[in-house]
């Protein structure tokens, strides 16, 4: 996660990608660093895969500076949804996931109170967990090209 940064204070940092269209299901993601591509997984397989992605960061981090040596770390994330309205039809439903899970197996060197003491400590610090538990406000604005 490091690197991603485009613009910094003391403690707060911006991140900034840029999507272009490469056609109705596919668009090219460009970051700080790197590029990649949206399409072949969908927009909503992204988004668990960043949890799960973050989840591996942190766990490793967190790990690093507990002293607790991981040998694998494996995450399963799973989101319900009803598809309805983002496909336009007639619902009551968000557009969104109405619950994510995310399930980690661990080899490491802990015991069972290290690895729940551990993976609560990801949990607190997983800025994508943060961002989907927390209801970040978000704002989008159109202009003509």
């Amino acid at each position: 996660m490091d690197g991603m940064a485009r613009e910094s204070t003391a403690s707060e940092t911006t991140i900034t990608v840029t999507g272009r269209s490469e056609g109705p299901k596919r668009t090219t993601i460009e970051t700080a660093e790197t590029e990649f591509v949206v399409g072949d997984a969908s927009p909503l397989e992204h988004l668990l895969g960043s949890l799960a992605a973050c989840i591996n960061v942190i766990g490793h981090l967190v790990a690093k500076e507990r002293g607790m040596v991981v040998r694998g770390l494996d995450v399963r994330v799973e989101g319900d949804i009803d598809a309805a309205r983002y496909k336009g039809g007639e619902t009551d439903s968000r557009a969104g996931f109405g619950s994510i899970r995310a399930h980690v197996t661990v080899d490491a060197d802990a015991d069972a109170d290290a690895l729940a003491d551990w993976m609560a400590e990801v949990e607190e610090r997983c800025p994508v967990a943060d961002n989907l538990d927390a209801g970040t406000d978000v704002h989008v604005e159109v202009e003509r090209t």
